[in-house]
């Protein structure tokens, strides 16, 4: 229940509709990294580009001033880093403090002058009847900002590499730009950034491939598993940019599905 609470609230901020009306300024992002390593006629893609792009699109999104990107940046690779299943490093404790404390004054700013940004649109919502507490949109905003940045930063950047181990499927692209959404959709099923879902829990017993899972037993679904399940897609094994798919589990399944996935694909065509 508190999980469709809060998710109904954010939806109502983070719409397709948000998510596409940004498509100019991630063009614009993406153009000023190009143009920062033009001259020098070669990059380093994760460095001066895969790891830039999403944290830029993510803080300009939420109504980071320009000035303090780079420490969202700093933050969230630290916070990414000391972060896992069952893990949480002391030097992460740290980082989430700071963090904390930079962002209660920039929701406060934004109160006072609000913008058309994130932020300024959450805080809008407390007229609505329902609201956001503090603690609430401090965590949405902390979870908004290391879940954009570092599962599309993967995507770009792995997604690079397996174009660049199948030539052919490079070259298409090349040929016919109009294959670029397919192509996005085939690269998160094929190798997507997400290893696994959150634990879940059985609602009742079951047998799966011999074993007995019993009511109550956790259960982490294999994404990766499931993409490439061969009663599903034909040559699961293969990568194919023309692939016509109707659906993949690279962004979950069901309530917790990723909220977003709009955003994860703008700036993985662009």
């Amino acid at each position: 229940p508190d999980h469709r609470r809060l998710r109904s609230l954010v939806s109502k901020a983070f719409t397709p509709k948000f998510m596409e009306g940004l498509r100019p300024r991630v063009q614009e992002i993406a153009n000023e990294l190009l143009d920062q390593v033009e001259e020098k006629g070669e990059m380093d893609l994760v460095k001066d580009y895969a790891n830039p792009l999403p944290i830029n699109v993510i803080s300009d999104m939420i109504g980071v001033p320009k000035s303090d990107h780079g420490k969202i940046h700093v933050w969230s690779e630290k916070i990414a880093n000391g972060l896992g299943l069952g893990r949480l490093d002391a030097e992460v404790s740290e980082n989430l403090k700071e963090f904390s404390e930079y962002m209660r004054g920039l929701i406060e700013q934004k109160r006072q002058n609000p913008g058309d940004d994130l932020i300024s649109q959450l805080n809008a919502i407390d007229d609505l009847g329902d609201r956001l507490n503090e603690s609430e949109l401090l965590s949405m905003l902390q979870l908004l900002i290391f879940a954009g940045h570092e599962t599309t930063s993967t995507l770009i950047s792995t997604g690079t590499l397996m174009l660049l181990d199948h030539p052919e499927q490079l070259a298409l692209l090349k040929e016919n730009h109009a294959l670029i959404p397919a192509a996005v959709e085939e690269l998160l099923r094929f190798h997507g950034p997400s290893t696994i879902a959150g634990p879940r829990y059985a609602k009742e017993d079951i047998e799966l491939g011999g074993q007995l899972i019993k009511k109550g037993d956790v259960v982490l679904p294999l994404l990766k598993s499931a993409n490439r399940d061969e009663r599903i897609f034909a040559d699961s094994d293969e990568l194919d940019v023309t692939r016509n798919m109707k659906r993949h589990l690279a962004f979950g399944q069901g309530i917790h599905m990723c909220l977003g996935a709009p955003l994860a694909r703008v700036e993985g065509d662009i």
